[in-house]
């Protein structure tokens, strides 16, 4: 060690003395030679990102090089000498805390407004439960969900060091059908309804007892299917016969709210109350503790039905989706798991089915239960056609929530 660098040293101390014990070189600490311009870049990719626009570090590179020929940056005496780099990328947003991130999946936003929102919904059911009194078996509530024929999970064990992980599948886990789940708060639960992308029916299909199966061209409810399931499931309730009053809690999918829908309903003796937009992660019992758990139990019959060998191969030897029949009875067999308890605990943790005089009202707050979902997690969302294309329009059915919208009450 030469007398200078001693010396050097002993000028540094202090910012030596912050460095991390791992770091072994001040490499990076150069002077930025065009600060105004990288300024300018900076708030050129923030700009992209809020409108929500991909931002590539190539495109950094391009765009670097065209703000150099512009003024006042082309006036600086380095500026023949810019090229816009890799290394000089790397290290711009390096300085500017910028990295290459994988696109999260959609997730539910919640609206700015949160707390006036959940409270006129709630002021709408209490009124409601105050004025009918309403049996628990006769407070319900549904909600449409896309599922996938294929439904392989994202982690499996395999041996240490292995770059590549493998999971087996019949190629199908991007062709959808849409399951209609629906229950009450008295923990029954009604008859899921299963809807698959084709014209017709097979002829000849047996179809498990306790499931109703429809064909849709596009493979959604509508508003015509909304309809058929208030005469099919929604009237076939107990205590439906008897003409009892009842409420239905539902999101603002634009079916559910159309004349024809709401006359039916109103002929039903049901009241509708339709959950704020952006707000089903907070006040929907499906979406907050019970499509997890059944889409949970939906994987794990899949999974066994892969590794037990049961699924049928082509004549190329590749395996086939499993039949419609079969996937109706996995329907099933998932729905009826889900035990009557944590439906229970769904509709009073999301303050619908709680007991006027205020004893349940902790249970709103109870963070412990083991049935709520992850409310903002959904690979549910994640929806494509057959060909991979985003089926954005298919998001916006499921998930018909506007943020922007208010909620409204239906008049008697």
């Amino acid at each position: 060690m030469s007398e200078k660098l001693i010396r050097d040293w002993r000028k540094q101390v202090d910012v030596l003395r912050e460095m991390p014990k791992t770091k072994r070189a001040r490499r990076g600490d150069h002077q930025v030679n065009f600060p105004a311009l990288e300024a300018c870049l900076y708030e050129w990719i923030v700009d992209l990102r809020q409108n929500g626009f991909i931002v590539t570090r190539q495109a950094i590179r391009f765009r670097a090089l065209k703000l150099m020929k512009e003024e006042p940056h082309k006036s600086s005496p380095m500026a023949a000498s810019f090229v816009a780099s890799a290394g000089w990328c790397t290290r711009f947003m390096n300085r500017f805390s910028l990295a290459l991130r994988q696109r999260t999946k959609i997730a539910q936003k919640l609206p700015a407004d949160l707390s006036e929102k959940v409270s006129s919904f709630q002021k709408y059911t209490i009124n409601l439960l105050q004025k009918h009194k309403y049996d628990l078996a006769q407070i319900g509530n549904m909600d449409e969900t896309p599922m996938t024929f294929d439904l392989p999970g994202n982690r499996t064990v395999n041996a240490v060091g292995e770059k590549t992980i493998m999971v087996k599948t019949t190629g199908h886990e991007k062709t959808h059908f849409t399951v209609v789940l629906s229950c009450m708060a008295d923990g029954t639960r009604l008859k899921p309804v299963v809807i698959f992308k084709r014209k017709t029916l097979p002829k000849g299909a047996k179809f498990p007892h306790g499931v109703v199966v429809k064909a849709h061209p596009k493979g959604w409810m509508d508003e015509k299917g909304t309809t058929d399931w208030l005469e099919e499931v929604w009237n076939k309730r107990p205590g439906a016969l008897l003409r009892q009053r009842s409420m239905l809690v539902w999101d603002m999918f634009r079916a559910h709210i159309t004349d024809n829908v709401k006359d039916k309903a109103k002929n039903l003796q049901t009241d509708l109350c339709v959950i704020p937009g952006g707000l089903t992660s907070m006040l929907q019992p499906l979406d907050v503790c019970l499509n997890k758990p059944f889409k949970d139990w939906l994987r794990q019959i899949w999974t066994e039905w892969m590794t037990s060998g049961s699924a049928k191969t082509t004549k190329g030897g590749n395996l086939q989706k499993p039949d419609i029949t079969l996937v109706c009875q996995w329907v099933k067999d998932a729905w009826d798991s889900i035990p009557n308890e944590m439906i229970r605990k769904a509709f009073l943790k999301c303050g619908i089915s709680n007991a006027m005089d205020g004893t349940q009202d902790d249970a709103v707050y109870d963070d412990n239960d083991d049935a709520e979902d992850d409310l903002l997690s959904d690979d549910d969302n994640d929806i494509y056609n057959d060909d991979g294309e985003d089926y954005a329009h298919v998001l916006e059915q499921f998930n018909s929530d506007n943020d922007d919208s208010e909620f409204k009450g239906f008049d008697d």
